[in-house]
């Protein structure tokens, strides 16, 4: 199964894979830029992997948690290759790829993911291991103050939110894939429309 993968939850990161072989990536940390950055590095790591448009079998894109215009851009961008690629789309939590990442590389403690959600929170999950390949997730994910978040008999990781991790998470999950694409917004958008002004007249 060729899958193209894109999360723009916090940076932006895009891959190409093979089943579970990840035949390009690309990942940009900035988290500012995602609107500027997904469609050349759709385009980039696509040429990369050396892959078409009508060889990919499947969209996976990052479902969130992450601040509402970010995701947003993600979220819009897959749908739109899943429907000019005619294509099945699907998604996973985001989180969820960070701690595939850190079990896959053989850790076993119980994990507690987080990232920057700004205001001075965090958004954030917690991991138990791996399930057939499939992060076993314990709460969250939720947004909270820091000091909100209990940390006891957990560990934290340096891992970040990976496209190349959601695509392989997305293989092993098989029929019970998640193909309802909606966003995890777990706060009110950081900008919101100003109140009308009265027209006098």
């Amino acid at each position: 199964m060729i899958t193209l993968a894109l999360d723009t939850s916090s940076g932006t990161s895009v891959a190409v894979l093979d089943g579970t072989t990840v035949l390009a990536s690309l990942d940009y940390q900035e988290n500012m830029t995602h609107a500027e950055r997904i469609g050349q590095a759709l385009e980039d790591v696509l040429n990369q992997a050396k892959i078409k448009t009508h060889q990919l079998d499947r969209i996976v894109v990052g479902l969130g948690p992450g601040p509402f215009t970010g995701l947003r851009v993600g979220i819009a961008a897959a749908k739109l290759f899943s429907l000019g690629a005619q294509v099945e789309l699907v998604g996973v939590c985001s989180l969820d790829s960070i701690a595939f990442q850190f079990y896959a590389a053989g850790n076993n403690a119980n994990l507690l993911v987080t990232t920057d959600a700004r205001r001075q929170e965090h958004f954030w999950a917690k991991y138990s291991g791996l399930a057939q390949s499939v992060p076993v997730r314990l709460e969250g994910p939720s947004v909270n103050k820091p000091a909100e978040v209990t940390e006891a008999g957990f560990v934290r990781c340096d891992f970040r939110v990976s496209a190349a991790a959601l695509g392989q998470i997305a293989y092993h999950q098989g029929d019970q894939v998640n193909r309802l694409i909606t966003p995890i917004y777990l706060r009110e958008p950081d900008a919101t429309p100003g109140k009308a002004k009265k027209v006098s007249g």
